[in-house]
This record gives C-alpha cells, structure tokens and sequence, in this order.
C-alpha cells in the first residue's frame, strides 16, 4: 500500500474535527496536498495533482462533491490554525479583500494572528454587500466568535486599517477593554485635551511628530500618533496604547498582506478560481489558509537547521513561506513521501499533543 504523505495532517484534522466524516476527513487531507503541489486551487489542477489510483475526471468529481456536500466546523478550524501559535498574548488584526469573478463579488473579513512577519487568519466571513466595506456590526460578531474560543485575556492588541474605523465599533472595543491600533483617514479632524480642534495635517506642520494623550476622534477618547512616512505620506494612527507605541504596532499589520500575496498570484492563485457560490469560497479559503500555514510551519522547520543566506538588501533570499512550499513540493514531485511524512511529523506532533487536551467547540 502507497503511503500517504499527510497521513499525520490528516490525524490533526481527524483530532480537531474540522470536517466529521473520515472519508471527507482524508479527501481533506488530499485537497490540501493537492493545492501545494500545484500551487492552484483550480480543480482540474487540484486532481492532477492528487496521486490516487484513479481517473483525473473521478479524482475532480470528487473534489466537487467534497465542496458542495462537506461541513466544515469554522470554530474547530480557528483553534487547529490556532495550535500553531505560542500560547502566549496574541496581536490580532481585521482585514477584508474582494475581488470579481463575473458577476459573482467575493468580499471576504478576516481576523488574522501576527507572528513575526506572517499573519495567520483564525476566522473569517463572506460579506454578502456587494464588495462594500464591513459594518461594526460584523466586525463585532467575527471578534465576539474569537472572544468565545480564546478568550478575551490573551488578545494583546487589535491592528487595523483606515476602513476598520466608527464610533460605536471602537467604542464597543473600549467596553470590552480590548486595546486597539487603527489608521485614520487624514480628513477626520481630531479634539486636543485643551479643547482645540484641528486636522492631523495641521498638527504635523507644527511638528514631525506628534503624539497626543486622551484627545477625541469621531467622538470617542483616544491616543494619537501623527507623523509622516519616508515617502511623505501622512501616517494618522489612534488607539488605546501609548502614543508614541502606536507607528510600531501598526507595523506588525503588514504580516496580513503576506497572507493575502500567498494566496493570490504569489502563492496559490485563489482569484483565479472558477466558483460562484460564496459559500464554497468560504471553503476554499479554510483550504488555503490550511495549506499556507503548513508550509510556513514547514519553513520554520527548515529554517532552524539550515538559515537562509541573506541578500545585500538584507532579506533572505527566500521567505520562510517560499522555503516550505518547494521543500513540499519537492518531495512530492520525487515521491520521497517517507521523508515528507516524517517532515509533517514533526510539526504535528505537538499539535496532537495540545488537541487531546483542548475540548471541542459544538456547532
């Protein structure tokens, strides 16, 4: 009997019961490896690359049969995704990417884990609002589900762009003593501790950079950060931390926009996928971000032995992401599957661990 290269993911997913049925469990397991090996979410090329025994045509049948007929538990998924974090304060950060296929509009709110330079999505949703922003109310809901599987005391703060903004959002957010870090568009005009009542590009004509403690933005009390960034652009940050903390922590956001590469043409190319339901995108994209963090488990792996050489601008030659996906690749492509087995072993292991003792979410 050919071995299989995930057999150890596959267990994970089994522990975690992302999706109940053993036979979806594996086909899972094998979409995922699929998606790595052709680094495309399009189903032909998924069955391609998925080495059973079988016609190409079944093998894609299969895989739309798994779409329209799989449960998938969003909860068990976010605490699978979760187990390959340090249990230690989590810096959590909202973001949304749209896109069109067609006439079919796919809006997607994620909350993501930084760590390091990679972000990690934990939860998301699919907007239904034709690719408009996010409203608080679904902001709430997605941090509130969080909330639920974590727990609030290990969120150490939560970054977000100039769209993540509102009073009754960032008001719920100081009610429930969550710290926060948040872009301000530059034409939202600011109330200083004296009563004084300017725009952001005022106050940085008075000073390259100004921090101010316990002003007023769009009604609510904050901190603020202004500056400008090397290029000139004005960099208007508020929130609940120090002042002068904020330009830091609004730094880590950038890990999110290495998801987002990895998922598009720089990684596993979801946008050219040919689906039209929203609800089988919601599907895809637990997909990937299964098959990204595998990878960039991997890399670290790979990373700890074996350093990547750096480059004269001062950035590894390749990422740690890149590093883990061709080693998998590799060993796919020249069936070295014991190998790879062990490899996936070995970032697995404490994962099964931390599940055997983690109880399971319902519903």
């Amino acid at each position: 009997m050919e071995l299989n290269p995930f057999t150890n993911l596959t267990k994970s997913i089994e522990e975690t019961q992302i999706v109940n049925n053993k036979s979806r469990i594996r086909h899972l397991s094998s979409i995922v490896q699929g998606v790595i090996s052709g680094r495309s979410v399009l189903f032909s090329e998924i069955a391609h690359h998925i080495d059973h025994d079988i016609q190409e045509s079944s093998k894609e049948r299969r895989i739309q049969d798994f779409f329209q007929k799989s449960k998938f538990n969003y909860d068990q998924l976010c605490l699978f995704l979760l187990s390959f974090i340090p249990k230690e304060k989590l810096t959590l950060s909202i973001d949304r990417t749209e896109w069109d296929f067609g006439k079919t509009q796919i809006n997607i709110l994620s909350v993501f884990v930084q760590i390091g330079k990679m972000g990690i999505p934990l939860h998301f949703e699919m907007l239904d609002n034709n690719s408009g922003n996010s409203n608080y109310e679904d902001r709430i809901d997605l941090i509130d589900r969080i909330i639920t599987l974590i727990g609030i005391d290990r969120i150490d703060v939560i970054v977000m762009d100039r769209e993540f903004i509102g009073h009754k959002w960032l008001r719920w957010l100081k009610d429930k003593q969550i710290p926060f870090c948040v872009r301000v568009p530059k034409h939202h005009k600011l109330i200083t501790s004296c009563g004084m009542k300017l725009t952001a590009s005022e106050l940085v004509k008075q000073k390259k950079n100004t921090y101010l403690e316990d002003t007023i933005v769009d009604t609510v009390s904050v901190n603020a950060s202004i500056s400008k960034d090397k290029k000139g652009e004005l960099l208007y940050l508020v929130g609940t931390v120090s002042a002068k903390e904020l330009t830091k922590i609004y730094k880590k956001r950038w890990s999110i926009e290495v998801f987002f590469q990895a998922t598009k043409s720089r990684g596993f190319n979801m946008e050219k996928s040919c689906l039209r339901c929203l609800e089988k995108y919601k599907k895809l994209f637990a997909i990937i971000s299964i098959a990204y963090t595998i990878c960039w488990t991997v890399g670290i792996e790979i990373a700890k032995k074996n350093p990547s050489k750096q480059k004269k601008h001062g950035y590894p030659q390749n990422s740690v992401l890149r590093r883990g996906l061709n080693h998998i690749r590799k060993l796919l492509k020249n069936k070295i599957l014991q190998t790879l087995d062990y490899t996936i072993e070995a970032v697995m292991k404490s994962i099964l661990l931390k599940y055997r003792r983690m109880p399971k979410i319902v519903g």
